[in-house]
This record gives C-alpha cells, sequence and structure tokens, in this order.
C-alpha cells in the first residue's frame, strides 16, 4: 500500500525530565506516571500519545504508526477534505499504482516518489517483464520501435500543495515537468536534440508512450491508458508547479487549444474543486500538455 500522510496539525512532542530524588516514595511516584503516559491515547485512533504526531485525528480514522492520517487507493473519501480553493491535497488519494510510487502531503508541500514504472502493457517492457506485450500499427508505415527499454527511475518531486499564479513563469524543463496518477512522468512537446517530437510520435507504444535511451519512460501527449480506465475528463496528475492535468473532455465538451491560455490551461470548476481552480488539459494537438512554461511557481524533481 502506499502512505499518503497527511502532516497538518502537528503536534509539539514534549519530553517529561524526570529528576530523581534518594526516596522510595518519589521514584514510585515518578515511576507510575511515566508508565501511564505511555498508554494513554487522547484522540482515540490507536496510537499512544507518546508516538502520535497528529494528536488531534478523529476517533475511528485510519492512521499510520505516527498516528496521522493514512490514504488508501481503494477508499476514495479519503482523501483529506480542505477549505482552501487551491488545495491539492484533496486529490492526492488519487494517485495509484503503489508498487511505483508513494504520495506525502506536508504542510506546504506534495511530495511525490516515483520509479516510472507504467501499469500497464508496453513493448518497451523486457520480453520477461509479464508487462511485455508487442505491439504494431499497420495503418502508419512509419511506425517503428526504438532500441529503449523501460528502466526503473529513482524520481523524486517535490510541489507546491497551495499552487499560485508565477510572476515570472519559468521555461518546463527538458525531462520530467510533472508525475501522472500512475506514476509515469509527463515530458513537454520537445524531442531530444536533433530529432523531432513529430516524428518521435511514430514509436509510441500500446499506450502513447516511450523511454528515453536512460530508459525513463514518459508521456508527451494523452496517456490513453488512464483515459480509458479512469475517463476522458479525470485528473490525470499534477505538474510540477502543483496544478493539475485533466484529460480533454470538459462538462462534454472536447476542449482543442483555443479553449485554452498560452500555458495551455484554464480557471474553471472541476470536479475536484467545485469552486474552481487553475488546471491544465491534454488536448489532441501540439502542445498537447503544456505550452511550454507554467503557470505557477515550479517546485523540482531529483533524481
Amino acid at each position: 500500500m502506499k502512505s499518503i500522510i497527511n502532516f497538518l496539525a502537528m503536534s509539539t512532542l514534549c519530553s517529561l525530565i524526570i529528576i530523581s530524588s534518594c526516596g522510595d516514595d518519589d521514584d514510585t511516584t515518578v515511576t507510575d506516571a511515566a508508565d501511564e503516559a505511555t498508554v494513554v491515547d487522547a484522540d482515540s485512533d490507536g496510537v499512544v500519545d507518546t508516538a502520535d504526531t497528529c494528536a488531534d485525528t478523529s476517533e475511528g480514522t485510519n492512521v499510520d504508526e505516527n498516528g496521522c492520517d493514512l490514504i488508501t487507493d481503494d477508499i476514495t473519501t479519503d482523501c483529506i477534505t480542505s477549505t482552501a480553493a487551491n488545495d491539492i491535497a484533496v486529490i492526492a488519494c488519487q494517485y495509484y499504482n503503489d508498487d511505483a510510487l508513494t504520495v506525502v502531503v506536508g504542510e506546504t508541500t506534495i511530495t511525490i516518489t516515483s520509479t516510472n514504472e507504467p501499469d500497464h502493457k508496453s513493448m518497451y517492457y523486457d520480453t520477461s517483464n509479464p508487462l511485455f506485450e508487442a505491439y504494431s500499427e499497420p495503418e502508419n508505415e512509419d511506425f517503428y520501435k526504438n532500441p529503449n527499454k523501460i528502466t526503473a527511475m529513482n524520481y523524486t518531486f517535490t510541489l507546491p500543495r497551495f499552487p499560485q499564479a508565477a510572476t515570472n513563469n519559468e521555461d518546463t524543463p527538458f525531462g520530467p515537468m510533472g508525475v501522472s496518477i500512475n506514476s509515469v512522468v509527463f515530458y513537454n512537446q520537445q524531442a531530444a536534440p536533433g530529432d523531432d517530437i513529430l516524428e518521435e510520435l511514430n514509436t509510441f507504444d500500446q499506450y502513447e508512450g516511450h523511454p528515453t535511451n536512460t530508459g525513463s519512460y514518459h508521456y508527451h501527449i494523452e496517456p490513453t491508458w488512464l483515459t480509458e480506465i479512469k475517463g476522458d475528463s479525470t485528473f490525470l496528475g499534477l505538474l510540477l508547479d502543483g496544478f493539475p492535468v485533466y484529460g480533454p473532455v470538459e462538462s462534454g465538451v472536447t476542449l482543442t487549444n483555443d479553449d485554452l491560455d498560452d500555458y495551455h490551461g484554464h480557471t474553471s470548476a472541476t470536479t475536484d474543486f467545485p469552486e474552481g481552480i487553475y488546471h491544465y488539459h491534454i488536448t489532441a494537438d501540439l502542445p498537447w500538455i503544456n505550452g511550454g512554461e507554467f503557470y505557477g511557481t515550479s517546485g523540482n524533481v531529483t533524481q
């Protein structure tokens, strides 16, 4: 099970300083108080106060060993509720593929670690992998398989939990610019130096991804596996600035680039954010996911 942990309302753990005296009665009193402190569970979450770093959880809350909310991908109602209109924590539980990622919701950041291994079949998996499946596009005479294979990566994304519009908009990087809900990273609309992104389209696998020469599998365009199993208007992942990416359909309408701004998004209500939030949309045409710059202030990714 992936670990998605809410560190809000962190309590301060106090140390009880015990000063010993020579009298037996004093020693007995201190020992009894210490013993009693080790079994107190004030918020009735099953974690004693001396080990509980989230001391105000409600009785019956599913918690981790530290007493903090534990979100599972099986129960979407366990998503963290929030009164902030731009709190990305409310959709953190929609990340899944626990074998490949973890999501930790902090006070001001969301940290996502990813091995970047898709949960769907691909011609780029090693033939010994259960998810390997050969693939071809007989109607595309230019289709070919690149020589690379999917390799487990070690990405750590640190994103703003409460994203905001940037004063100075940064270019998206060459490499991961975000991470999808199944652990696979998003790349922008650029190809490797010397390559043509429109030519690279001919190398995409069954679900429109492919790996680099280092084995980093990624999506440049709509991840059709996700829109097939989750829906074409679903939340698909987050970019480095913390703003969400949604599928190509909104309110029953398939969007085009003309419906979006220069960053390839807009502000409107979504199922997850009924009060409205800025978000990106994937469209069928270049630049597909993002216009080349982040709308918000970027977090970072390390490997």
